[in-house]
């Protein structure tokens, strides 16, 4: 499973802001929609640029994909790094930076990272993993365009709706395991792609509840997605967040 995490990493685009599996050009979120809620949602940028999505899980942590935090392979230093928060429009919102502590989980694509305390409603964790026909929504402010996605980032957050299916779906196949980090997810309104990498994937309770139960990793761009199960990194993360 590391060894997986770590081929992850090594696979991450250069400007960290793509997905793992598959290059095909596609714009992110087609099909979806203009999200009107999403506070815990936050917006990571390198160097004043543009690069993954992420989920306030505290007041002063980040969750999004480890991938992020890598170039050609070389981690990203702290001070290249901000995050945008407290808005669904990205150039409303108010800058955090991280603070000196970040760290990778060993079994799944994700990572946690301590920044200045944010003013943000944040999510609600799932303690129970997702099932195969649920659907969910998957939120970020990635591309808008089925060319250079660098040059097309959305600057209001977007969503896409997916239905949780088997790690045996074709075109799951070589990326998602049974019983793995990550579950699987098809297209049903929208799909992601470069910039929602990290990105929250919700499930929705009968009164509307929204609760974190996946980090964006990966998509073929067309038809399949993929995040790491939060139920399975659920004891990591309180152990991170708490220390």
């Amino acid at each position: 499973m590391v060894r997986r995490v770590q081929v992850l990493l090594l696979a991450a685009l250069t400007l960290v802001a793509g997905t793992v599996m598959s290059s095909a050009p596609a714009s992110a979120v087609i099909g979806g929609s203009k999200s009107t809620y999403g506070p815990w949602a936050v917006r990571m940028l390198v160097d004043g640029k543009p690069a993954c999505t992420g989920t306030a899980v505290t007041s002063r942590w980040i969750l999004t994909a480890s991938h992020c935090f890598y170039e050609q392979a070389r981690p990203v230093a702290d001070r290249r790094i901000s995050f945008r928060v407290g808005d669904l429009d990205v150039r409303k919102g108010t800058t955090v930076r991280p603070v000196g502590k970040r760290a990778g989980s060993a079994h799944a694509d994700m990572m946690l990272i301590k920044v200045s305390r944010m003013d943000v409603r944040t999510a609600r964790l799932a303690t129970s993993p997702v099932r195969i026909g649920q659907t969910v929504r998957q939120y970020g402010w990635g591309a808008t365009c089925t060319t250079d996605e660098n040059a097309c980032q959305s600057r209001v957050l977007k969503q896409s709706k997916l239905r949780v299916v088997s790690a045996d779906t074709p075109r799951c196949k070589g990326y998602v395991t049974p019983n793995g980090p990550d579950f699987c997810m098809k297209k049903v309104s929208g799909i992601p792609a470069g910039g929602d990498s990290g990105g929250p994937v919700m499930s929705v309770g009968p009164r509307g509840t929204e609760t974190l139960v996946g980090v964006f990793n990966g998509s073929d761009r067309e038809q399949v997605a993929q995040a790491g199960k939060i139920s399975k990194q659920l004891t990591w993360i309180r152990s991170v967040t708490r220390g």
